[in-house]
């Protein structure tokens, strides 16, 4: 299993198309967006919080 190529993404696009209408779309898009904004926000935060407690425990085990 690869990556989604362009041929591949047109037809997902054009079901969508078909499955939601026009007026749908753009208002599916968004929150689509909004929720892969929150979503890397999130893994964001938690890859500090990791990179964080991890520099602390190596100060600790230096002492």
């Amino acid at each position: 299993m690869g990556r989604i190529g362009a041929p591949e993404l047109i037809l997902i696009l054009a079901i969508a198309l078909v499955i939601f209408g026009p007026s749908k779309l753009p208002e599916i898009g968004r929150s689509l967006g909004k929720a892969l904004g929150e979503f890397r926000s999130q893994a964001n935060k938690v890859t500090e919080e990791l990179k964080d407690d991890s520099s602390s425990d190596n100060e600790e085990n230096n002492k």
